[in-house]
């Protein structure tokens, strides 16, 4: 879902970035502008839920909306710890808080220092991998890409035998044959089996400038957020500020064959954002605009 869908200002309605993903059984959320917390109660978001935060960079449009939800918790009796990956600074800036106002809370903090130099590993479970990547930006900034793990595979049950063992249940999931002591095929996974439901990504582009590198980095996902903050006419002014033109955006969705883009960051210049749908289409055709309160199918 988004939350916010605006750059540096927000305007005509628009707020600042923040955006909630729910994938493998996870509410996750990604940056926090000024705002976020009134987005999530307009949209009924339970940020109880929510067991881990994602900051991009530390410009005041992706973070400035962190510590009020922070204490909310604090507030609302949270008590799971909860998980924020960001920049370097950021586990200060959070203690710093604490230190003035006198305030502790009584859920656990775990901070995780991103890198911003290579591509990382920075969770994983059984169900999903998440890492980040560096972006062109003019301070330290990080996108994120959320992969789910290859899923089981789906048994058709009215194809298991009578008193077929427990245990083989599991190995059919996984793809395996069911053999006997001596190794020999008692029965063959595909005929008990069907596919696994797809396996859903989405890569998170905050801000940056164009780059061909994240190509490699994003091919490929279902779904790509990329920032848009400028329309191409503003090449030059997108260069000297490491943002992105619809242009870059629909051209490395395009080069990185993704199978849909979702543009935000809209400068507070601009009311009116078809002219961005209009001129990312003429590039990328799959292309949607980031709408707040507005939930999109990963895959």
């Amino acid at each position: 879902m988004i939350l916010g869908s605006n750059s540096s200002l927000p305007a005509y309605g628009r707020h600042h970035t923040s955006q909630i993903l729910n994938i493998g059984g996870l509410s996750l959320l990604i940056d926090c502008g000024d705002g976020t917390q009134y987005q999530l109660l307009k949209y009924k978001v339970k940020t109880s839920k929510v067991d881990h935060i994602f900051i991009s960079h530390l410009h005041g449009d992706h973070y400035l909306g962190l510590m009020g939800i922070l204490f909310s918790q604090q507030l609302t009796g949270r008590k799971n710890k909860l998980t924020i990956y960001g920049q370097r600074g950021l586990d200060e800036i959070i203690t710093t808080h604490l230190k003035y106002s006198g305030a502790t809370f009584n859920y656990k903090i775990n901070f995780i220092e991103l890198n911003p130099e290579q591509q990382t590993v920075i969770f994983e479970n059984n169900e999903v991998e998440i890492q980040s990547f560096p972006l062109t930006h003019r301070i330290p900034c990080c996108g994120f890409l959320f992969k789910e793990k290859t899923k089981e595979r789906k048994i058709i049950g009215e194809k298991i035998p009578r008193d077929f063992p427990i245990e083989n249940f599991q190995k059919l999931k996984n793809g395996e044959d069911i053999l006997d002591e001596r190794g020999k095929i008692l029965f063959k996974n595909e005929e008990l089996t069907s596919p696994p439901n797809k396996s859903a990504s989405y890569a998170y582009c905050s801000d940056t400038g164009f780059d061909e590198t994240l190509i490699e980095k994003i091919n490929m996902v279902d779904l790509l957020y990329h920032e848009a903050t400028f329309l191409k006419e503003k090449k030059k002014w997108a260069r000297q500020t490491f943002h992105s033109t619809t242009e870059d955006a629909a051209i490395i969705a395009k080069q990185a064959k993704v199978g849909k883009l979702l543009i935000g960051h809209f400068s507070a210049r601009y009311n009116d954002v078809q002219p961005f749908i209009d001129e990312c289409r003429d590039v990328f055709p799959k292309t949607l605009p980031a709408v707040e309160g507005e939930e999109y199918i990963v895959r």
